[in-house]
Parts: C-alpha cells; sequence; structure tokens
C-alpha cells in the first residue's frame, strides 16, 4: 500500500496548538527591538564607517584596560605570594632576636657563639628584606590602628609622648608595604 501524504495543517491552527489563546499579531509585534528601526535609516557609507570604527576602539579600549588590570593583579599575586611563608617566618625572626639579646645580656657567653648567631640572623635577615619584608618604626611615632596594636596605655614619661608609642612589645613588620603582622605596643596617655 502506497503511503499517503501528511494533511498539511493551517499555520493559524499549528499557532493555536503552540500558543493558545493569543493573537499572532500582536506577538510580532510585541517581539520586535526598537533598534531595528534605527538600522533601517539610510545611512551614508561614511556614518556607517565611522560608526564601526568607534565601536571598534571602544572594543579596543575596554579589551587593553582589562589586559593592564590582569597584568597588575598578577604582579600583584606574586609580591603577596610569598606573605605566608614570611608569616610563618617571622617567630623564628623573633627567636633570633631574642638569642642575640641573650648572649649580650649574658657577659659569659662565647663570642664565637654569639658571631654566628648574629651572623646566621644577619643573612637570614637578608633573604627576608630581599622578599619585601621591612619592620616598622613604632617607638616614638604617634599610634596608628593601621599599624599598631595597643596592649596596654601608660602615663607618657614626658607630655611630648602623650597619644605616641612608648614601648615595642613585639615588632611589626611589613611585607612589600602591606601589613602582615602588627606592632604590639604600649601608648602614652
Amino acid at each position: 500500500m502506497p503511503k499517503r501524504p501528511k494533511k498539511k495543517q493551517n499555520t493559524d491552527e499549528l499557532h493555536d496548538e503552540l500558543i493558545p489563546d493569543t493573537d499572532i499579531f500582536s506577538m510580532e509585534e510585541a517581539d520586535e527591538p526598537d533598534e531595528v528601526e534605527a538600522y533601517e535609516t539610510d545611512d551614508t557609507p561614511e556614518e556607517k564607517i565611522a560608526e564601526l570604527n568607534d565601536r571598534f576602539l571602544r572594543l579596543y579600549s575596554e579589551f587593553d584596560n582589562y589586559r593592564k588590570r590582569t597584568l597588575k593583579e598578577k604582579i600583584d599575586l606574586s609580591k603577596t605570594a610569598s606573605a605566608g611563608v614570611v608569616t610563618d617566618l617571622l617567630p623564628v625572626l623573633d627567636d633570633f632576636e631574642r638569642a642575640i639579646k641573650a648572649f649580650s645580656d649574658d657577659g659569659s657567653a662565647n663570642s664565637s657563639l654569639k658571631d654566628g648567631v648574629i651572623l646566621i640572623f644577619n643573612k637570614f635577615l637578608n633573604v627576608l628584606t630581599q622578599k619585601g619584608l621591612e619592620p616598622m618604626k613604632t617607638i616614638g611615632e604617634p599610634f596608628d590602628t593601621d599599624f599598631h596594636e595597643a596592649i596596654t596605655n601608660i602615663p607618657a614619661p614626658s607630655p611630648d609622648l602623650k597619644g605616641k608609642v612608648v614601648d615595642e612589645v613585639e615588632k611589626g613588620y611589613l611585607l612589600n608595604g602591606k601589613v602582615i603582622r602588627y606592632a604590639k605596643v604600649v601608648v602614652g596617655s
């Protein structure tokens, strides 16, 4: 038996099956963007070229800004990538400073041992300095919560030390200009 061709449906019947209770003409008008009318105007080739050139320049500028921003972010990331390691090494640096102070306080210490510890401390400090570590200057500076953490307030020994750092309990450090450890200080009041 030969196949019978399918009966063609009327487009109105198909539309009613797909989208019931709507008018096809009203939908076509609602779906058309207003921008279509702008392109239907008769622009001269020079105007079209100027418009395309403007769009190209804007796109190029956006891409250039994106490229510069990502490059800056990569540089900043590489500078601060070592922050975790340097922060973990700060207590070792503090221990070296305490050991050197203990050698200075104890007059019976072996001077060659003291010189060895100072040599190792200086090498260690130089490596960290090359990575961007720098100690904060605190004593005598005005108290600043962006850099200092106040442990206690004491009466100022002189009137010019009011509101300034009198003593440093724990040294603070900057890494590439950013605080990685706040200085713990005593403030004169």
